[in-house]
């Protein structure tokens, strides 16, 4: 089984540009030995005959309806169903944290 531990976890967070606290890193890990532990079971298991699965609707036809041209709507009537705006846009929080 692949070892995972705490200097594993810091290469993620940081990775991953993620933050949080120790008592999150503990949890974090301790969640991670277990998703680990589980792809060990799952590899007990015998596959033999069983036909490889890309997807698991393969099967499936496009549910999607077709795309229709609509009117637009107003650009006031669509802001005033924003909770910010600025300039004509919609604001939003940022998502990437700067250095």
């Amino acid at each position: 089984m692949a070892q995972i531990n705490r200097d594993t976890i810091k290469l993620l967070k940081q990775l991953c540009r993620i933050d949080y606290t120790e008592e999150e890193e503990t949890k974090l890990l301790h969640d991670l030995e277990k998703i680990l532990a589980y792809f060990e079971q799952l590899k007990e298991i015998n596959t033999d005959g069983v036909p490889p699965c890309n997807h698991v609707l393969e099967d499936i036809a496009n549910v999607m309806r077709e795309d229709e041209v609509k009117e637009v709507m107003p650009r006031d009537v669509f802001l005033s169903n924003v909770p910010s705006h600025t300039g004509g846009m919609v604001k939003v929080p940022p998502v990437i944290k700067g250095r």
